[in-house]
């Protein structure tokens, strides 16, 4: 930088001096014809004159200046002058040296060598850097100084904190662990989906320990010449041991990490000897030397198994999902720096986002903000939260989409629909909100806010769940009747016979099958005819009750539905009006009208 700076700076010095040198006068002049001027003089305008050569300089009475050239030397004109009474001065032609004549002359050749050998150098050192980095990693190095980020920053992952804890125990006071002959692990591998914070946690392992942070992903490994990625593995581990202690941080290990000859053909020979020449660098470390080796992924089923081995990635750490709480302590942490309105409530919030990652949460904080700025507000309103949950959950609202009063009615009956059967149903969750403002691909949405985060769910909830989900077209059917029935309900349909079909197949609440598993597929929830696939589970006559059980559940259900819903025709079409009028309805304005009341 240096270098580039100094060359600048003398190009621009030389620049000035050439300007100098040229005599260029950054005071303007009017510059006026010789018979102008001979027309001024005679008018007796003129104050005073100064001549170079056939150049002439004259001030006005009104101190003007002024330039002229004389085309041809008049003997004369000083005569003339003197007679006015004007002041005449002369100025001497300055000698300009050889030297400087010559360099002037020669300066625009000069500048363009000049400028030509810059470029071809520092061409030939970027590909001479090139060449000799090629082998050399693309590690970012963070010094203990620069890593501001603590246990304190990472919230919703406690197992997790509390499993790594000792590591920074170890990288404080080793001493304390090797009098007792004890070997920390060498190699800690976290598992969790994206978003979970793994990156987060390896940092605050670095900042609460106070040691050197070097982070690359395993993509910077992988290279189309054998024997690259192997050289930076070595590059990676020689820089960390002259900075130990230290950690070592690979995110998504599994670039790198892949089973060993498991590709078509063979293998990858560039990927494998990168793998091997990293397995053998974590089994050449020495228990002194304060190197910790931490690894993030999300598909740990596609690691080889010599990464796995006790001696290499001794733990695995889950990061998982958080849970309500830990909900909660993550959106206080982003909260912090937020200003918030009184009517926010936490709670809430961590309650109706189930599913989320830190980073769903830290977006919905962002997102939140930029709504109450786009509003011109001073705090950040639960509004402005409901509106993010909402835009990220499901998509913007469609306002500009035009829906005849026709369509809104029937949107409107069909939510209302989910809404009085999920209300009147055993161990539903209650609804929380009810839109018929068209976002994403839904005309509209109703939402539902669990109590708690299920870990497991009884027979009795899935079988209301099923009710609930038909509760929108069994609520178009009565009203319009079965010829007028839209096909808004298929997303309805789809989930509602997953379910069932699991329910029978994969949980044992059937019967006449009984407690027994009839799939092979847990990836996906359709049960394969044995006509056309090699399904060992189930028989035709198997396949067929199959059929028969996931009908007579789903009757079960639509026709409990269908009940509730008569009963209750009244509160049907109030909830419907409502939305016509309000388009949203909350969670207290739903309670007034299940209770037959006006909001």
């Amino acid at each position: 930088m240096f270098k580039n700076l100094f060359f600048w700076l003398v190009i621009l010095i030389l620049l000035i001096c050439v300007l100098i040198g040229l005599n260029i006068n950054n005071n303007k002049k009017h510059d006026v014809d010789y018979t102008t001027f001979l027309s001024i003089m005679n008018k007796n305008e003129i104050k005073k004159v100064s001549i170079n050569g056939n150049h002439i300089n004259f001030i006005k009475k009104n101190n003007s200046k002024y330039n002229t050239y004389m085309p041809i030397h008049d003997p004369k004109l000083l005569n003339k002058l003197l007679l006015k009474h004007i002041i005449v001065s002369g100025i001497a032609p300055k000698k300009q040296s050889i030297i400087f004549s010559i360099f002037i002359s020669w300066f625009p050749t000069l500048l363009l060598i000049g400028v030509w050998f810059y470029f071809m150098k520092q061409v030939k050192n970027n590909v001479s850097k090139g060449i000799n980095s090629f082998g050399k990693s693309k590690t970012k190095i963070f010094s203990d100084k620069k890593i501001k980020i603590t246990f304190l920053d990472v919230a919703g992952c406690d197992e997790a904190k509390e499993e790594v804890s000792e590591l920074v125990e170890y990288l404080k006071e080793p001493i304390k662990f090797q009098n007792l002959g004890g070997k920390i692990p060498k190699g800690v591998l976290m598992i969790g989906p994206p978003g979970t914070g793994k990156t987060l946690l390896a940092k605050a392992i670095a900042g609460e320990a106070r040691v050197s942070f070097l982070t690359l992903s395993g993509s910077d490994f992988v290279e189309m010449f054998v024997g690259v990625g192997a050289s930076r593995v070595r590059d990676v581990f020689n820089h960390a041991r002259k900075i130990a202690p230290c950690i070592i941080f690979i995110d998504e290990i599994d670039a790198v990490g892949r089973q060993r000859g498991s590709a078509f053909g063979g293998g990858n020979d560039e990927r494998e000897q990168t793998l091997n020449q990293m397995l053998v660098e974590m089994d050449g470390f020495e228990g002194n030397e304060g190197i910790i080796l931490i690894a993030a992924t999300n598909r740990p089923d596609v690691l080889d198994s010599a990464l796995l081995r006790p001696g290499r990635f001794d733990r695995q750490v889950i990061v998982s999902l958080p849970d309500i709480r830990g909900r909660k302590k993550i959106l206080e942490v982003h909260m912090k720096n937020i200003p918030l309105n009184t009517d926010v409530d936490i709670m809430v919030l961590a309650r109706s986002t189930p599913g989320f990652s830190g980073a769903d949460l830290s977006n919905l904080v962002n997102e939140s903000a930029l709504f109450a700025a786009r509003s011109n507000q001073k705090f950040v309103s639960m509004s402005n939260f409901e509106k993010a949950k909402d835009k990220i959950m499901i998509g913007s609202e469609r306002r500009s989409m035009i829906m005849t009063e026709i369509q809104k009615e029937f949107t409107a009956y069909h939510e209302s629909g989910h809404v009085i059967i999920g209300r009147l149903v055993p161990e539903h969750d209650p609804a929380h909100k009810v839109t018929i403002v068209p976002r994403g691909r839904a005309l509209g949405v109703t939402f539902f806010l669990p109590e708690s985060d299920m870990i497991s769910l009884s027979r009795q909830k899935l079988e209301s769940q099923i009710s609930t989900l038909y509760g929108g077209r069994l609520a178009e059917e009565m009203i319009y009747g079965t010829k007028q029935v839209s096909t808004g309900s298929v997303n309805d349909i789809k989930i509602a016979t997953n379910l069932a079909r699991n329910m029978v197949t994969k949980w044992g609440f059937s019967e006449k099958l009984g407690p027994l598993l009839y799939t092979d597929n847990e990836d996906n929830n359709m049960i394969f005819n044995p006509v056309f696939s090699n399904n060992k589970y189930v028989s035709d006559a198997t396949s067929r009750i199959i059929d028969q059980e996931i009908k007579l559940l789903i009757e079960k259900n639509y026709n409990r539905a269908k009940k509730i819903l008569n009963d209750n025709l009244d509160i049907l079409h109030a909830m419907k009006d409502a939305l016509m009028k309000y388009e949203t309805i909350d969670s207290k304005q739903i309670d007034d009208l299940m209770n037959r009341k006006k909001i």
